[in-house]
């Protein structure tokens, strides 16, 4: 505090005394906060919701656990955190125990509830969402709700379930939206003025830990800018675009002897001292050579020299981050001391005691455990939960050096790196190979640099021969990337809104959503186009005034006659009874051209080049107005076809002129997911009663998997027995019917049912052994957990809608799926 000047100091008191709770906090914390994190505090403090967006590790959960700090204040008030993902709910609800105690905090993500009454809840957006569409008890004394991740918002499976929850929270809490850097942060912070009210929307680009990027050449790692004063102003390195125009085979290598070469920090940064200079070259002799990829254990053990890990390796396919870790360890790499591995094998057995010990070897335990205890680990989605868990903390107890994870590992989870490397920046999104986004590439540079820990981050791309470096800057320097709304009604949604709110008041509701104002934010400026174009179509037509008659007519007969002999001329193939009609009309309109006033004007040319002009720019405009009509109401329009579609089927019921819901559509409101219309049709025909508990799992898993592009399907041999065969193709007919009613009222549908795990999860379900039901499934793992998980939510709202007696049976299914490594849970 002595080194502010009097003002300064001034300045800091005042604050504390408007915002006394603010500073309480802030004095509180292991780091000075930075200014945003004081602006979101100070904001809520005020009253007020926030949103902020920040880059990844900058700190704004903060501003989000500044929120649940007033709500502890505050005798019976209550803060919900929501994530979009019950991995990053799991690990926030460790953290808030650890701050609040077991007894103050609660965990809900569909499969778990733990102490759901507590005054701070962390749970899935989706379980909120069902929250507020029941009308939950547990909202009573509700202030503070804290969506994190809520650029989640653009996903388009998921996306539409924060609009919802943002739209219907009641207007009396506080919302705490904690974005990445997203480049509309105003349009969304403007939105969520309006419809949740006054709102501070408070953006920093301004990373907590500085990021160097590299890019990794042989054995040298150069620097992607010259400039190191920072991206914004920096150049590529002319190093590095020499290499390029020289088509990259050739690279002069002009490294010391592997023995003079230093290791540690030191050397590291005396060489990237020397490198980082504006043009400079890499120090040693020089001779030109092929440039070669260093395998992974030389990247990972260069990385070690430089006192680079720990460090997360982005590589985009699950196979690939499996042989790494191979790789790693056939080459006898070892990062870790035996002090480090007696550790990471007390963390492993503690947290792994609850497995089966007929399950490990199927589970790959005893290799798995080995490479933790060298130090280096796969994260991706394949592995099961706990695995991942285990890897997640043993890199942030710094005991794992090195992860080779797959791009969902950067979707929030607190695991922050010393370095990050991208072998490629391109991927497989499913259907082609397609360069990674600069939204991405800043989600994963992001992991870089630990706050408290690091001076700084480091980003290192590997050198491949398709390597561009103007790109790589392009993506290093654009950190932003523009939120747009997934939205779309459901037939769940339709039936819970107009259930609370009657149909015209949805329809409003719907209105508010963010994808409508998006679309109307399009829309005005498309309407300035049109008044823009109005003004020139009164010129041009001023232009080609005629005194002779209406020029605009002539010029319409006009184009008319030039259109239909441009027609005659390309449809050569049409009947000779088209081309006698056609060649009847050109003759009609020569006539009426002839015959105009106009046609006899000496100035007729001129004008008609006017003319020429108009016609074109009122072709344009009457595009945009297309184009405005089509979005005016958009999310309103949908919702009425879904409305139809429910009317059709008896969901819904207008009488004198008010739309109700039917006991089908009380039943609707219950049914979560992408099948909600086809599920509620399959209670209410019965189609689903003959089942057993095995087949009833077999069919729910049927109806939420989703197959990868090369799955072909078990076939009709490979399904289970008995009844089950019968039912599904019975299930899939109605799929089939109601597919065609919702394209008949212009609605996308749904994808068809994938049966290719129902004969893995029916053996899951009658109690087989995991070896036989993986090796059935052709799955990972964590797969197979993911799939079970998602078929106990749906087996779990058919035991609360369905008739008493498949009720029944769902629960019995229910509980055959929740075994095993599906049951383990480790909070």
């Amino acid at each position: 505090m002595s080194s502010l000047s009097p003002a300064e100091r001034f300045a800091r008191a005042s604050e504390r005394v408007r915002h006394p709770r603010t500073a309480d906090f802030a004095a509180s914390q292991r780091f000075d906060l930075d200014d945003f994190q004081i602006a979101g505090c100070q904001a809520l403090e005020e009253g007020r919701s926030v949103l902020v967006a920040a880059p990844t590790g900058a700190g704004k959960t903060i501003v989000g656990e500044f929120a649940i700090h007033l709500a502890m204040l505050e005798p019976g008030e209550k803060a919900f955190y929501t994530t979009p993902m019950k991995a990053l709910s799991n690990q926030k609800f460790r953290e808030l125990v650890d701050v609040y105690g077991a007894d103050e905090v609660g965990l809900l993500t569909g499969d778990t509830n733990i102490n759901g009454s507590a005054r701070i809840v962390v749970m899935t957006t989706e379980v909120l969402r069902n929250m507020l569409y029941a009308d939950s008890g547990a909202l009573r004394g509700l202030r503070y709700v804290i969506m994190d991740e809520v650029h989640y918002l653009a996903d388009r499976f998921r996306g539409a379930v924060w609009e919802e929850v943002i739209i219907h929270l009641p207007p009396s809490v506080r919302l705490v939206s904690l974005s990445a850097t997203v480049s509309n942060a105003e349009e969304f912070g403007d939105w969520l003025d309006t419809v949740r009210g006054d709102t501070a929307v408070i953006v920093s680009e301004t990373r907590p830990v500085p990021l160097e990027q590299h890019v990794l050449v042989r054995g040298d790692l150069l620097p992607l800018f010259d400039d190191r004063a920072g991206v914004a102003t920096a150049q590529v390195n002319q190093e590095l675009l020499r290499m390029r125009s020289a088509g990259g085979t050739t690279y002069e290598n002009n490294r010391r002897s592997q023995a003079g070469r230093s290791s540690g920090r030191a050397g590291y940064a005396a060489q990237r001292g020397r490198s980082s200079q504006r043009g400079a070259r890499p120090i040693g002799n020089t001779h030109a050579q092929r440039i070669e990829r260093l395998d992974r254990p030389d990247v990972v053990a260069l990385l070690e020299r430089a006192n680079l890990l720990p460090a997360i390796f982005f590589i985009f396919s699950r196979v690939g981050c499996d042989a790494a870790v191979q790789q790693v360890r056939r080459s006898g790499l070892r990062l870790t001391t035996p002090e480090e591995r007696d550790e990471i094998r007390r963390v492993v057995e503690e947290r792994t005691r609850s497995l089966l010990e007929e399950d490990l070897a199927v589970l790959g335990f005893w290799d798995w455990r080995e490479n933790l205890e060298r130090g280096v680990a796969a994260h991706h989605a394949g592995l099961l939960p706990v695995f991942k868990e285990v890897v997640e903390e043993l890199f942030q107890r710094k005991l794992v050096k090195a992860v080779f994870a797959t791009e969902t590992l950067a979707l929030g989870i607190n695991m922050p790196a010393r370095t990050v490397v991208l072998e490629k920046l391109e991927k497989f999104n499913g259907e082609a190979r397609v360069a990674i986004t600069s939204g991405e590439y800043t989600q994963l540079t992001g992991r870089a640099g630990r706050r408290g820990i690091d001076v700084e981050g480091h980003a290192v791309i590997q050198w491949t021969a398709a390597l561009e470096p103007q790109s790589v800057a392009a993506l290093a320097s654009r950190r932003t990337y523009p939120l747009n709304s997934s939205f779309r009604p459901t037939y769940n949604m339709a039936v819970n809104l107009i259930d609370q709110f009657g149909r015209a008041r949805s329809r409003e509701i719907l209105e508010s959503s963010f994808a409508q104002f998006q679309a109307d934010r399009a829309v005005v400026g498309l309407a300035r186009q049109v008044r823009d174009a109005d003004e020139s179509l009164a010129g041009y037509e001023k232009a080609m005034t005629c005194d002779r008659g209406d020029f605009r007519e002539y010029s319409e007969i006009r184009r008319q006659l030039a259109d239909l002999e441009k027609l005659n001329r390309r449809d050569a193939t049409a009947s000779r009874a088209t081309r006698e009609q056609r060649q009847r009309e050109l003759s009609s309109l020569r006539k009426r051209m002839q015959r105009h006033p106009a046609h006899s004007c000496p100035d007729r040319e001129n004008h008609a080049r006017w003319a020429e002009r108009y016609w074109k720019l009122k072709r344009s405009t009457d595009k945009i107005r297309r184009q405005i009509e089509q979005r005016t109401g958009t999310v309103a329009r949908i919702f009425d076809r879904v409305v139809d579609v429910l009317g059709a089927l008896d969901y819904v019921a207008e009488r004198d002129g008010v739309t109700t819901l039917t006991p089908a559509g009380r039943t609707m409101r219950r049914i979560y997911g992408e099948r909600d219309l086809l599920i509620a049709e399959c209670l209410r025909r019965g189609l689903w009663k003959e089942l057993d508990a095995a087949a009833l799992a077999a069919l729910a898993c049927s109806l939420v998997y989703e197959p990868r592009r090369d799955d072909a399907g078990p076939g009709e041999h490979g399904l289970p027995r008995g009844a089950f065969r019968k039912v599904l193709s019975d299930t899939e007919t109605l799929w089939q019917q109601l597919d065609d009613l919702e394209r008949d009222h212009h609605l996308p549908g749904t994808e068809p049912i994938s049966a290719g795990l129902a004969s893995a999860m029916h053996s899951w379900a009658r109690g087989l052994p995991l070896d036989r039901v993986l090796a059935d499934a052709d799955m990972a793992a964590g797969d197979f957990v993911r799939w079970s998980k998602q078929t106990i939510d749906l087996l779990d709202q058919i035991s609360l809608v369905a008739e008493p007696g498949l009720a029944g049976t769902a629960r019995k299914a229910l509980d055959a799926v929740r075994r095993g490594i599906v049951a383990y849970a480790t909070v």
